[in-house]
């Protein structure tokens, strides 16, 4: 019977090593195809190393490509998209968790089925309202078209979060003398770190490699294109630079691979503290 059990451990392992090679396979090889020669990438077929290392590939892709600005923008519109969609999702989540207003359940229904509406048929209206507000060919004005939306996962997130810290601590904050929103911002926001943390790496995922949003904003002002977008720099009208375009997908991954590592445990408990609660 152990054996049985040791060696039916032993297969599951065997499975999961070869899933994991399967799925990591595609990122080894985007990261060694950056290292190669045009001629090598396309002769390469499934070897992985290249003959002699072309490091020179991440030079090109930062200063020919014009990936230095790219990152730039692409790390101003992020970080700014992240810190709107916090606090906008954080107070709608409070005030749906909190107060029992008339319409809250319908109000929650409502946004929660805008889920489903598909980005491409919004784009327009974001695109006149952009438009209107003067902010089109701007950073300001990606900033506010991707922080656009109901956002609902976060808010809903936010929402069960709030829903279910005890009430004693807001009765305690009032008896304080504090309002409605000093009780949010000194309160409840900073209990509620494992979900804010949740958001941003979420959000700022999503944003750093959007493409269809910068794309529209950005097709009259290349210079405002983000990292998703700059990869078109690489393809000529009769040639690709695929090695350099491997270099700039290699650069563009690792502040998302960064961010995960370093903020998954927050992650984790954001996703777990709100389904438990």
């Amino acid at each position: 019977m152990i054996k049985s059990k040791s060696l039916t451990g032993l297969l599951l392992h065997l499975v999961l090593v070869v899933c994991g090679i399967v799925w990591v396979y595609p990122f080894v090889w985007m990261i060694l195809s950056s290292l190669k020669t045009n001629t090598e990438y396309i002769n390469a077929g499934f070897r992985l190393l290249p003959e002699v290392p072309q490091w020179e590939n991440y030079a090109r892709a930062w200063n020919v490509g014009h990936f230095s600005t790219y990152f730039a923008n692409s790390v101003i519109i992020t970080c700014s998209t992240v810190v709107i969609v916090i606090v906008l999702c954080a107070l709608t989540g409070y005030a749906l968790g909190r107060v029992n207003f008339p319409g809250r359940k319908l109000f929650v229904l409502a946004i929660t089925a805008t889920m489903f509406i598909p980005k491409g048929y919004t784009i327009i209206p974001i695109f006149q309202i952009i438009k209107s507000l003067g902010l089109l060919n701007t950073l300001p004005g990606i900033i506010l078209a991707e922080s656009s939306g109901a956002h609902v996962l976060f808010i809903l997130l936010f929402m069960t979060y709030f829903h279910n810290l005890p009430k004693e601590l807001e009765e305690a904050s009032e008896m304080d003398g504090c309002g409605f929103l000093r009780t949010f911002c000194q309160v409840m926001l900073p209990l509620s770190k494992p979900i804010i943390a949740t958001t941003a790496i979420m959000q700022f995922i999503w944003t750093w490699n959007s493409f269809f949003v910068p794309l529209i904003f950005s097709i009259n002002k290349p210079e405002l294109r983000t990292l998703a977008v700059g990869m078109y720099s690489f393809a000529g009208e009769h040639t690709i630079d695929w090695s350099g375009m491997a270099a700039g997908a290699s650069i563009s991954l690792v502040p998302v691979i960064l961010i995960f590592i370093v903020f998954q445990r927050f992650f984790i408990e954001g996703i777990s503290g709100s389904v438990k609660g």
